[in-house]
């Protein structure tokens, strides 16, 4: 049996980072800026992931890609009484069919 090929660090943390976005949005339904996350939440949730504590991906960076391509939208906006605004983020519909799409690649058996 050939040996499966090494994950795509890049694409890996692009998964994850959109699992934690729509999770936020699913678990926070109706309640508007806690649907999306500040990058600090997602770094905090993330600083184990394998792509990200081996170095091999820069959070900001692969946020800022998918930002960039559409699957996660920068809101601007703060919470009543913060001094500055933070941008947080959200995952687009784009976003959630890449990340079935993603998840169902991964389920099949070759």
């Amino acid at each position: 049996m050939p040996e499966a090929p090494a994950p795509d660090p890049v694409r890996a943390t692009f998964v994850a980072i959109l699992q934690q976005l729509n999770r936020a949005e699913s678990r926070n339904e109706g309640a508007g800026l806690e649907q999306a996350l500040l990058l600090d939440d997602l770094e905090k949730t993330l600083r184990r992931f394998w792509a990200v504590d081996e170095e091999k991906v820069k959070l900001p960076l692969a946020l800022g890609l998918l930002v960039r391509n559409g699957l996660v939208r920068a809101e601007l906006g703060s919470p009543a009484g913060a001094a500055a605004a933070r941008a947080r983020y959200r995952i687009t519909p784009e976003g959630k069919q890449f990340l079935v799409g993603a998840l169902e690649k991964t389920d099949r058996i070759a």
